[in-house]
């Protein structure tokens, strides 16, 4: 355990018998607790493993590799379609948990093999992300933002791209776009400016 850490099993919330629950199943496990984005984060060799984490309606475990586990359980969840890597488990009480304690355990394990192993995820290209066509616009039209853009990394940009292209209204997606680009050009992505 690391004293860094207890808070957010200490704090008053809905899950923290869930947490703890958590915990502790996978430090048996072996790997080293660490904080990381506010939150209990399990590492193996300094590799994130998987996340503790809790929303409204259920906590969770965020497995970083999620995508390269068997999962012959069905437990794991992709939280949206954009996301490539990370899948979570989601539990609704303590009681839940204790059902479902040896599967949690395999499948900590395997992810542990996962490291082990070395696997590496293989993501899709930027290129393969929609490029909202007022954000086209802008870039045919500017060659400095268009070098800008393109000398963030491959993660900013598609943040960018995902950011852009979600709202229904194309003076929306104007807006975040004009919001965006001095962040672009300061090299910055849309976690580095919240």
């Amino acid at each position: 355990m690391n004293a860094k850490v207890d808070f957010f099993f200490e704090k008053p919330g809905k899950w923290q018998e869930s947490y703890r629950k958590l915990r502790t199943i996978i430090l048996d496990a072996g790997l080293t607790e660490e904080l990381k984005w506010g939150c209990p984060c399990y590492t193996y060799k300094g590799v994130n493993v998987v996340l503790i984490h809790g929303f409204k309606e259920y906590c969770a475990l965020l497995f970083h590799k999620g995508v390269l586990l068997k999962d012959p359980d069905k437990l794991l969840i992709q939280q949206t379609e954009n996301v490539q890597s990370a899948r979570q488990m989601r539990f609704t009480g303590v009681e839940v948990i204790e059902a479902l304690t040896a599967s949690i355990k395999n499948y900590v394990f395997e992810a542990m093999e996962v490291e082990k192993a070395g696997l590496k995820v293989e993501f899709k290209e930027t290129r393969a992300f929609n490029m909202p066509e007022e954000f086209k616009t802008y870039l045919d039209g500017d060659a400095e933002l268009k070098s800008a853009f393109e000398s963030l990394t491959p993660g900013r940009q598609r943040g960018y791209l995902l950011h852009f292209a979600q709202p229904k209204q194309s003076k929306t997606r104007v807006s975040r776009i004009e919001k965006a680009i001095p962040h672009i050009f300061d090299g910055k992505g849309l976690n580095d400016i919240r």
